[in-house]
């Protein structure tokens, strides 16, 4: 389920996200990039339950990460309110990443210098039309 996909919807970008779930495993990274509003969350959201997440899944925004158990446990970070690399690496990130959960990452720019190489890097787009969006899955 790598590629480029048009979402017509929130449903259906949590639909494309569902499938893509079923290429993740333990220690999988997943960096989402895209503007404010354009379905980040939506795309977790569906992840997490495609990995068998039961609970509610909300951006962490105030908190910086969340952690949710399915068939594999799912640290799912945000930083938009962070302000400088040193303070994700103060949170611990390496030992979150470098380990047998799957890291779902919003705002990864922001810690794009300390990303794992081999990653799953998820590009959600705006597109002319207003609830469309382009989802653009790679590997590294």
């Amino acid at each position: 389920m790598l590629g480029k996909f048009i979402s017509n919807s929130e449903d259906e970008t949590i639909q494309i996200a569902i499938k893509f779930s079923e290429l993740l495993k333990p220690g999988d990274v997943v960096a989402l990039y895209g503007e404010l509003g354009s379905g980040k969350t939506r795309f977790v959201q569906g992840v997490c339950k495609g990995l068998g997440v039961s609970e509610t899944v909300n951006s962490p925004t105030f908190i910086i990460m969340n952690k949710y158990e399915g068939r594999l446990t799912v640290y799912h970070f945000d930083f938009y309110r962070v302000n400088s690399i040193d303070e994700i690496i103060d949170l611990g990130f390496r030992e979150f990443v470098y380990n047998d959960a799957v890291s779902l990452i919003e705002w990864a720019e922001v810690a794009y210098e300390i990303l794992p190489e081999k990653r799953y890097e998820v590009y959600l787009r705006f597109t002319d039309e207003e609830n469309k969006r382009e989802i653009e899955i790679v590997k590294l």
